[in-house]
């Protein structure tokens, strides 16, 4: 008899296929006395050097494969090998303690895992799973034991892991990979991430799928819903197998929108563009059809390096996008570190509350030198296509009036230069902070557009940490508090002429984007892969309807009974 799971879908698809179970080797240290500690220092550096050799190779895989952003993990993994803080202490261990290699080097990693995971700050905590991926790595070649690599699988199967870390899913092969299941993770891991960009499906957060699944039993996994069913039954292999095509089906009708324009079916145009982290997401951007980037996160330029990034190798990367991109609208963020995004060698102070504190635009104005660099690079790329440049994290006008001074200042002077700089680049800023939504019909005086980052606007209207299990319910984008904040800033900009777009999660969900539609929204930015099930979504919309359903909306108690509304109406 079949058993059925529930996890968190992850990765869009419905996967048929024998289970394989990626066991982890027995890592299991015992504490040993030794007489030689360099004979351990040395089986420990051969272990750090064959890690690296291979992590070398992870990430050159992963850049053919997946792109620069995708590779980043592996340059931070390298940097944790060739970390000095967390390598000297081992030898050090080894040194004065006496103790095997082994024992040395699960003994301090643990301690750095804990120090970080106990840091109330999610980039920290990012830090600790890579600190836990490399150190076992690391640890079963001081022991000797193989490494499952899942580059060798060879016939078509479903993954079952207690988790998968970022070089897991990076080894994986599509052809014969058909989706991956897990006990932990959610949504925004590294593991679920990959599984988009992939296009394989997955289910994460199961909790109990290795105890329950034997390697090659047959299963199911249905990234759209987050159920797994293992050992089906005929009756549930032909009923998911004919759920399997009409998916497959409807991915060639949504290809066939890829240059079609986002209209709704009243004949009201709206934009659907596309989020990126680096230059060579753009081909997503292509072949999703999207009809611009409305955001361009530059922090990646920064992150998983020893220093910053120069003016010359910042204006390369700009100049890329815009000029592939053509006629078609550029948004680029500027600067968004802090809170979860930390860049090691700004040695900057460690903060009570981080996503409250020294980020984003007020590290910039602070940092001027680095904030002018990358304003002198955006501009010498404005002339190849139609950048528009936005400044994260404003709270009051007195910032915005700064940061545009800054790039008023720095354009005059590559003007004296004689350097080339577009004439008309729109400026605008992120609303993530309620305060400037608030504030929006003063703000939209002087701005050329507004982008609501939801992300951080959900979080902090309702004073919630959205990666905080514990208060996870309170991450309500449906809330009617939000409408309304969405709303004001909308109103704001069209009453100066202007426009508003979206560029957090929100603006790619099925739910919200009725209720988007309705309130007015004239950009809507999310991940590639989500523009072509949005613009079939609107087509079959009209504003006409979806003002009115936005109006009821914006008149509820709760999250719950605006996304019934929606659901009764539109799903």
């Amino acid at each position: 008899m079949s058993k059925q799971l529930t996890g968190i879908a992850a990765s869009s698809g419905i996967a048929i296929a024998k289970a394989f179970r990626a066991e982890t080797p027995d890592l299991t240290v015992t504490k040993e006395s030794i007489t030689n500690p360099d004979e351990q220092i040395k089986t420990l550096e051969q272990a750090l050097d064959q890690s690296m050799n291979e992590l070398e190779a992870i990430r050159e895989k992963t850049l053919k494969d997946l792109g620069e952003e995708h590779a980043e993990i592996f340059s931070a993994h390298l940097l944790v090998l060739k970390d000095p803080e967390l390598v000297d202490p081992i030898k050090q261990k080894i040194q004065d303690d006496h103790v095997n290699a082994s024992f040395a080097l699960k003994e301090v990693t643990d301690q750095f895992v804990t120090m970080f995971e106990s840091m109330d700050n999610e980039y920290m905590k990012e830090r600790a799973a890579d600190i836990r991926d490399v150190s076992k790595r690391v640890l079963a070649h001081v022991l000797g034991e193989p490494i499952a690599s899942l580059a060798e699988v060879d016939e078509e199967v479903i993954i079952v892991a207690d988790d998968l870390t970022p070089s897991d899913t990076a080894q994986l092969n599509k052809k014969y990979v058909q989706g991956f299941v897990t006990d932990i993770g959610g949504r925004t891991s590294h593991s679920a991430i990959m599984a988009r960009s992939m296009e394989i499906p997955a289910v994460v957060g199961t909790k109990e799928v290795t105890s329950e699944v034997e390697a090659g039993t047959m299963m199911i996994i249905d990234g759209l819903s987050g159920e797994v069913v293992i050992d089906p039954s005929e009756d549930e292999l032909k009923q998911y197998r004919q759920k399997q095509a009409d998916f497959e089906e409807q991915k060639k009708e949504w290809a066939k929108l890829k240059n079609e324009p986002s209209k709704t079916k009243d004949g009201v145009q709206v934009e659907l563009v596309a989020n990126i982290g680096t230059p060579d997401d753009v081909e997503g951007v292509e072949n999703n059809g999207s009809e611009g980037v409305g955001l361009y996160r530059t922090e990646f330029l920064y992150m998983g390096r020893e220093d910053l990034p120069s003016e010359d190798e910042q204006f390369e990367a700009y100049k890329k996008v815009v000029e592939q991109m053509g006629e078609r609208p550029v948004v680029i963020r500027t600067l968004d570190v802090g809170g979860d995004k930390e860049l090691p060698y700004l040695n900057l102070p460690d903060e009570m509350n981080p996503f409250l504190g020294f980020r984003a635009i007020r590290l910039c104005l602070e940092k001027d030198d680095i904030f002018r660099t990358q304003l002198r690079a955006l501009l010498r790329a404005s002339v190849y296509g139609n950048l528009k440049i936005m400044f994260p994290m404003i709270a009051t006008l007195d910032e915005f009036r700064q940061a545009k001074q800054m790039l008023e200042e720095e354009k005059n002077q590559l003007q004296a230069e004689q350097v080339n700089v577009g004439e008309e680049i729109e400026v605008g800023i992120m609303v993530e902070i309620p305060s400037t939504a608030v504030m929006a019909p003063q703000f939209a005086k002087e701005v050329d557009f507004f982008s609501i980052g939801t992300n951080d606007l959900i979080q902090y209207t309702m004073a919630a940490d959205r990666m905080n299990e514990q208060v996870s319910y309170l991450y309500q984008p449906y809330n009617p508090a939000i409408l309304r904040l969405v709303k004001m800033v909308i109103d704001a900009s069209h009453a100066e002429g202007k426009w508003t777009g979206m560029c957090g999660e929100m603006a790619g969900d099925e739910v919200a984007v009725p209720l988007l539609l309705g309130l007015g929204l004239d950009e809507f930015s999310m991940s590639a892969t989500s523009v072509l099930p949005a613009r079939s979504q609107l087509s079959k919309l009209t504003k006409a309807e979806a003002v009115k359903t936005a109006e009821k909306a914006l008149e509820m108690n709760s999250a719950d009974e605006v996304e019934a509304l929606v659901r009764e109406q539109y799903l």
